[in-house]
């Protein structure tokens, strides 16, 4: 098991369940995206374009599902929180039921369509 996946697996209820229940719709949606472990957390990427990242935060009681390419993304922006955040904006859960399955796999198609390396539109 690489780093990522110990990262998921140890957590502990909800956010171990919610976090494989996520891992599971990315995996499906983008076939091609490649886990793998930066800044002491998982993060998809697709070669070497950032897909997105997934964050635990006990003290918050939520799962972040952050976009770095979150510029691209023109449906269900609604959905989105960036918290004082210039470029990155995330889906939180807050419980497994929480998790949207129809907006996260719009806003990962919508990600992953865009080929360009940075984070902003030009």
């Amino acid at each position: 098991m690489n780093p990522a996946e110990n990262y998921i697996i140890n957590q502990p209820e909800p956010y171990r369940s919610i976090l494989l229940h996520v891992q599971v719709i990315i995996e499906h949606t983008i076939p091609e995206a490649e886990l793998k472990y930066k800044w002491n957390i998982p993060c998809y990427y697709v070669g070497k374009r950032p897909i997105c990242y997934l964050n635990a935060s006990h003290k918050n009681e939520f799962v972040d599902i952050a976009f770095w390419h979150s510029s691209y993304i023109t449906k269900y922006t609604e959905h989105l929180i960036s918290e004082n955040r210039k470029v990155v904006k995330s889906l939180r859960c807050k419980t497994l039921e929480n998790v949207n399955d129809v907006v996260l796999i719009s806003i990962l198609k919508q990600v992953n369509s865009n080929k360009e390396p940075g984070f902003y539109k030009r």
